[in-house]
């Protein structure tokens, strides 16, 4: 793909996406903007399922919905709440130790910047990213296994990692795109443009993509 592309590339994504589900943690910010749900969604998320995040933010949330809240919650219960998400013992205790932090040292208020935010525990660039631009409407850049595939199936980067596609971004993405690029290819990912066989013979980007990796297709 080429790189003068991308605006028609964002543009026909975006139309498409109007039937398209979107992501939990954005559904989630589109009730009302709340850093500190964009960030304990996003931490029950990793490696987890859609499906399977969504009930269990809403019952964690209808419970505690600070860190304050969170904090008075034995780390059992908290794992009770957020079954059956990947790793939900390992994350329970990572949001309360997050929620510890948040308490102690920002007074319960989710930080704005990367660098604070990649110093909590079970907090990567993805996450962070998210608190930033889904959180806070700054420009940010997240990179998941959808954005990283993605990128590099149309052709727009050449990279071997989801870090590496990050900063390939920053350099070539038109910054007007950064916020939104996520949602986009990630409900890209999981309506058409799938990991193994995408749909490509009823893809609206088949005309911009190279299809880099593509062995199979439906």
């Amino acid at each position: 793909m080429k790189d003068s592309q991308i605006h028609a590339v964002i543009e026909k994504l975006k139309t498409a996406a109007k039937h398209w589900n979107i992501p939990i943690v954005t559904e989630i910010t589109r009730r009302g903007r709340d850093p500190f749900r964009v960030l304990i969604a996003t931490v029950l998320s990793l490696r987890t399922k859609d499906e399977t995040t969504a009930p269990a933010a809403e019952r964690l949330f209808k419970v505690a919905d600070s860190p304050q809240k969170m904090l008075q919650l034995p780390v059992e219960r908290l794992a009770e709440l957020i079954y059956p998400v990947g790793f939900y013992r390992t994350k329970a205790a990572n949001i309360l130790e997050i929620c510890r932090i948040l308490v102690e040292k920002y007074s319960g208020r989710v930080p704005d910047t990367l660098e604070e935010l990649l110093s909590f525990k079970g907090v990567g660039r993805k996450t962070a990213n998210l608190v930033i631009t889904l959180g806070y409407g700054k420009p940010g850049i997240c990179v998941d296994t959808h954005v990283h595939r993605i990128s590099n199936r149309l052709g727009y980067v050449k990279t071997k990692t989801p870090e590496e596609t990050e900063f390939a971004l920053r350099k070539k993405l038109p910054s007007q795109y950064w916020i939104i690029y996520n949602d986009l290819m990630v409900a890209f990912g999981q309506n058409l443009c799938t990991p193994v066989s995408p749909f490509c013979s009823r893809c609206p980007l088949y005309s911009f993509c190279d299809r880099v990796g593509v062995k199979r297709s439906r």
